[in-house]
């Protein structure tokens, strides 16, 4: 499955890139589940970022590791897959993209792609995951606004 999002930012696309840290991180955690930042190393090849996702019940360590980072004069990206995923993945991969969209403005890309261990459990996830990452727009929009 995948799901791709733009986010239109007022920021100049080398400064969104220095805001993409772990404060960022946790500014984009959704109500549910609650997230606690277990290790961030960063945005950079090889680095990992490990998080906890608490069900109430239960709880699921969540560890991806950056496969490639680039830069450019138009564009930064870096992908990050996971290595360690809770029970309702089988994989995923999310690469991230930040595109110069003019002196000080800039497109912000979530393009996801996911799978779990069957079909319709994949097809159950999309909305949520959906609705999840969605929720990041306002606070892309808020954090990376010319007017702080």
């Amino acid at each position: 499955m995948n799901i791709s999002l733009t986010t239109k930012v007022n920021q100049n696309f080398l400064k969104v890139k220095e805001g993409f840290n772990a404060d960022l991180f946790k500014a984009l955690n959704p109500p549910f589940p609650p997230v606690k930042l277990l290790r961030f190393d960063g945005s950079a090849k090889g680095d990992l970022v490990s998080l906890e996702l608490n069900f109430i019940f239960f709880r699921q360590v969540w560890t991806s590791e950056i496969t490639a980072d680039h830069l450019d004069d138009t564009e930064y990206y870096f992908i990050d897959e996971g290595i360690k995923l809770p029970f309702f993945l089988k994989k995923w991969r999310h690469k991230h993209r930040i595109l110069f969209d003019g002196s000080d403005k800039a497109k912000i890309i979530d393009e996801i792609s996911f799978s779990s261990p069957n079909l319709l459990l994949d097809y159950l996830l999309y909305p949520f995951l959906y609705v999840q990452f969605s929720m990041r727009k306002p606070v892309y929009q808020k954090v990376f606004s010319n007017n702080k």
